[in-house]
């Protein structure tokens, strides 16, 4: 065998090697391009998974927060209302005349003077434009007297110093009775909930 032929032979063999070797690094860089293709294509999957929550959590959060701003706006106007519907009763009791206040003012009267003893020196307050009819009204009454005004929309304050009680059966604070044990079936009725 030649030097030549051994050369060749080596040759020959480091070109199969560096054949076998670039095939292998071909197919290594095939699996790590394939693998990289698949862990690029599993991220942009998650990321687009990960937005659409986002997106969806947004949504939500909006969605919340508009159905919670609507709430308390019909909150808001339903408030109205009633405070309008109250202050149209507060008008037409400061407004009643006549007969109706007379006899209104009469109960009312009547009711608070039973906390009081007989023989007591009763003090009457009430609005300052029912004081005639006050006056009027306790010459019924032994021991009472107008002592004064109170702001009110009718009706009467009434206390006594022997007793160390005070009534107040203002048409305020029976309305004010009246509106709170009544306030959800007024409600309803105006909302027809």
């Amino acid at each position: 065998m030649s030097l030549d032929t051994v050369v060749e032979d080596i040759r020959e063999e480091a070109h199969a090697r560096a054949e076998d070797i670039r095939s292998e690094g071909e197919t290594r860089a095939e699996e790590i391009e394939s693998a990289a293709e698949a862990d690029a294509e599993e991220i942009l999957a998650d990321a687009e998974a990960e937005v659409e929550r986002e997106i969806d959590q947004l949504r939500e959060q909006r969605l919340s927060s508009a159905k919670l701003e609507a709430k308390q706006q019909r909150l808001e106007a339903r408030r109205d209302v009633l405070g309008d519907v109250r202050e149209a009763v507060e008008d037409e009791l400061a407004d009643l005349e006549g007969d109706t206040r007379e006899e209104l003012t009469r109960d009312l009267l009547e009711a608070a003077s039973g906390e009081f003893d007989e023989g007591d020196d009763v003090s009457v307050y009430g609005r300052s434009d029912d004081q005639e009819l006050l006056e009027s009204i306790l010459e019924d009454y032994d021991g009472y007297e107008y002592a004064g005004e109170v702001d009110c929309l009718g009706g009467v304050v009434v206390e006594s110093d022997q007793s160390r009680v005070r009534v107040n059966n203002t048409f305020d604070s029976v309305l004010e009775d009246v509106w709170e044990d009544n306030l959800q079936a007024i409600s309803n009725r105006l909302f027809e909930q």
